[in-house]
């Protein structure tokens, strides 16, 4: 089982997104930015590591939104969704191919990890999240 945190980031009724690296485990697909938890980090301190080393931001943890453990053909994950406030930087693709903010309505443009897309559902079920 691998631990990854990610970030609901949003700003202006539009939430931050990733694209992995092509190379990488699911390559050029898109996600909510975030990344593995090492031993003995909570999923907070995990958050705020990843996203200072992927997109060069600092931000507050809040809220945790979601859970989900979903079985891929070569590995399971279990992810934990928090909201988080930006508090430092602009957010730029240091560690991954791209990002783009997206709208509720613009979520469907994007093709994303099985997990993540779990994951979209809720995001489009909960408007109050967006704000």
């Amino acid at each position: 089982m691998i631990d990854v945190a990610a970030a609901l980031l949003f700003r202006d009724g539009r939430v931050l997104l990733a694209q992995r690296r092509p190379a990488g485990h699911q390559g050029g697909l898109w996600e909510f930015p975030g990344g593995k938890r090492e031993p003995g980090e909570t999923f907070a301190d995990c958050l705020r590591r990843e996203l200072r080393e992927e997109l060069g931001i600092e931000v507050e943890v809040g809220e945790s939104v979601e859970r989900i453990t979903h079985d891929y053909p070569d590995r399971t994950v279990h992810l934990e969704f928090f909201r988080c406030a930006l508090v430092a930087n602009e957010p730029r693709p240091l560690s991954c191919q791209d990002l783009a903010w997206a709208s509720p309505t613009e979520l469907a443009r994007y093709t994303f990890p099985e997990a993540d897309a779990k994951l979209v559902d809720k995001l489009l079920a909960s408007p109050e999240l967006w704000r």
